[in-house]
């Protein structure tokens, strides 16, 4: 019975017959003291690592999927991209609008961002014609144009988290546009 609680690489040897008394070396009890405590430190690297998430999910003012594509707007000379239409390469992002940024994250479960944006960054933001895709899903779509050049095509299954991201988006845009005149300067 006590060979099926035998922990790997360490095997139980029994001093009195049957009564189930374990020895181990004084090196086999200071390995299992520190990889308790490697494990413990990492326990605690990772709770607070949650507790951060947890925390910019809480103040977050809209965060859910949406399926993005990139794309780069051509530069003046360059000739017009190529049209991509027919190719799906719409991938499910989790994207959290915390503070002045954008974030993008590949899963909700990760724990840090794989790309940000600054509002102060995004020159436009704007309605994309509603597409099916291959199996029947009607999807609604708005793009985020970043004064980079980059424009982030942003899509979802849902017509009311597309409006509730555009009308957010647009609104804390412009606020911030409105807020600065042509010479830099800041109106009170």
């Amino acid at each position: 019975m006590l060979k099926l609680f035998t922990l790997w690489g360490l095997p139980w040897r029994s001093s009195s017959g049957g009564q189930g008394k374990v020895e181990l070396t004084a090196a086999e009890v200071e390995s299992l003291r520190s990889e308790l405590a490697d494990i413990e430190e990492r326990e605690a690297q990772l709770k607070a690592q949650l507790e951060n998430v947890d925390e910019v999910l809480r103040s977050a003012r809209l965060s859910g999927y949406l399926y993005i594509r990139t794309r780069w707007i051509a530069l003046p000379g360059e000739p017009p991209p190529i049209d991509d239409t027919d190719v799906d390469d719409w991938l499910p992002r989790f994207i959290v609008l915390h503070g002045a940024c954008l974030f993008v994250y590949l899963l909700c479960t990760d724990l840090s961002p794989h790309d940000s944006v600054l509002l102060s960054d995004i020159v436009e933001v704007d309605q994309l014609p509603s597409f099916k895709r291959e199996d029947d899903d009607m999807r609604y779509a708005f793009y985020i144009l970043t004064r980079h050049g980059l424009r982030y095509e942003c899509s979802s299954s849902s017509k009311i988290q597309v409006d509730s991201w555009l009308s957010t988006l647009q609104c804390d845009c412009k606020l911030e546009s409105d807020t600065s005149t042509a010479n830099g300067s800041v109106e009170m």
